[in-house]
């Protein structure tokens, strides 16, 4: 595998149901043999929160009675001090993630013989961490003077601790950047600063200095795809299940991506009940090469497309139950294999 030439290998988010770290993996691991991920578990604890996860060692956070919140009221001049020296040194042991808040990571770390071609882990983005994290008077703490600058600092920090633990399973790592608050780009409640499009690509960038493997951006929602396609991501990733005409509109964009080696990664399986229930690996099938189609029509070929794509379900799978991820799972997998005999 060089660079991102997958041709339709199949992973996933993070989220699963489950709360049984070992039983999680295990499942993980079966089907995603080749990139397999550790799962994220929010229904075992609020410190699995996608938001709580990577928020140890942030100065000021506080997180009491299923509530985080960063308290700028006590002198957190320390603590900033540390992280800014870490960041200088590119010193990340001190940001390590605690087994009590990714019980995942370290169960998918404990599996025996492992030998996959990637494997993959993920940061919440610096725009979804920083709005969805306030301080003890409910403001983003993006919007904080001193503290909003050292967000994308922390998480960059966050991110080479993570993928320095993943590279003991493989050397090629994927870390993807998580950034549902993308959806909500230029509408009110993304206003100010972060509504200009190169401050968000720059923050962006400065949690990608923490990756040296392959960097995706993660996005489930409708948004401006054009200013994620100029951060320096490889992967990007969004729901092509149901918002398969927004990256529609950007077909130069996406073109120059896949023309620099970059990677789409169509996020196709369905990840609630009701949907899943009613697809087929041949309705995913069809429903993928309707959403490859338009970028076809202007020089790249479906083969080309298909040999930078990933396959993944359309977001997280923790709004399943346990036999309904198998489920999505066994789709994915089999949708993988079918678009690998077709298009390879």
């Amino acid at each position: 595998m060089s660079n991102t030439e997958f041709y339709c290998l199949p992973t996933i988010i993070g989220s699963v149901p489950h709360t049984d770290p070992p039983k999680a993996c295990r499942l993980l691991v079966r089907y995603l043999k080749d990139i397999p991920t550790w799962p994220q578990l929010p229904a075992k604890s609020f410190l699995e929160n996608m938001y709580v996860q990577f928020s140890e060692g942030f100065p000021g956070t506080v997180v009491e009675n299923n509530r985080i919140y960063i308290d700028t009221a006590n002198d957190y001049t320390k603590s900033l001090e540390t992280l800014y020296q870490a960041y200088l040194d590119n010193d990340f042991s001190k940001y390590g993630i605690g087994r009590d808040h990714a019980a995942g990571l370290y169960a998918l770390l404990e599996q025996d013989g492992l030998k996959p071609k990637a494997v993959k882990g993920c940061v919440t983005g610096p725009l979804s961490w920083g709005m969805t994290i306030t301080d003890e008077n409910k403001r983003s703490i993006l919007y904080h003077e001193v503290l909003g600058d050292a967000v994308p600092k922390f998480l960059k920090l966050k991110a080479a601790w993570e993928e320095n633990e993943l590279k003991k399973i493989s050397k090629n790592t994927i870390i993807f950047v998580d950034e549902p608050y993308m959806a909500s780009y230029g509408s009110s409640i993304a206003a100010g600063a972060f509504a200009k499009p190169e401050k968000i690509v720059e923050m962006i960038n400065e949690v990608f200095d923490g990756i040296s493997g392959l960097k995706g951006i993660h996005c489930c929602g409708n948004t401006d795809w054009s200013i994620l396609l100029k951060t320096r991501m490889d992967i990007l990733n969004f729901d092509a299940y149901a918002y398969a005409t927004s990256l529609a509109l950007y077909p130069d964009e996406v073109k120059k991506f896949i023309g620099r080696g970059g990677c789409v990664a169509w996020g196709i399986v369905p990840n609630h009940m009701e949907p899943l229930m009613k697809e087929s690996v041949a309705s995913l099938k069809d429903r993928l090469e309707e959403a490859i189609a338009p970028f076809t029509r202007d020089g790249l070929s479906i083969k080309d497309l298909v040999k930078h794509s990933l396959l993944l379900p359309c977001c997280g799978l923790n709004a399943l139950t346990e036999d309904g991820t198998e489920q999505a799972l066994k789709l994915l997998t089999d949708l993988s294999q079918e678009m690998r005999k077709k298009y390879r």
